[in-house]
């Protein structure tokens, strides 16, 4: 299988509930975002796809999140909470709607809320 990684970064705030106290109060994050996308045959061109096209569709994404309060967005009130786990399955799922080329597909995404600690959604 090939294996494409994209990194990208965001700010933004939240709030969560029943995490510890500090995390229960409104307070933000400068997130790092790992994308991955994967697939077993590279196309005519001898790539899996361009990675320009993966950036622009994970910029598209990430342009949602940054500068928000991730509390009052559709996807996290349907939710529950906008934790780092679920931020990565937001992403996941965004970029997953907008892939086109046959045969790949999102295989990871993990989102790094400090420089120690992330969360991340493994695809199956």
């Amino acid at each position: 299988m090939f294996e494409l990684k994209i990194l990208t970064r965001f700010a933004a705030a939240h709030q969560l509930a029943m995490v510890g106290e500090k995390c229960e109060n409104l307070h933000g994050h400068n997130w790092k975002v790992e994308v991955c996308v994967g697939g077993e045959r590279l196309n005519t061109a001898g790539v899996l796809m361009d990675f320009g096209d993966v950036k622009r569709h994970v910029a598209d994404i990430i342009q949602e999140l940054d500068h928000k309060f991730l509390n009052e967005l559709p996807f996290f009130q349907s939710v529950e909470q906008p934790s780092s786990e679920r931020i990565a399955v937001y992403i996941a799922e965004a970029l997953q709607q907008r892939l086109t080329e046959p045969g790949v597909h999102v295989t990871r995404v993990s989102a790094w809320e400090s420089d120690d600690a992330c969360a991340t959604y493994i695809l199956p």
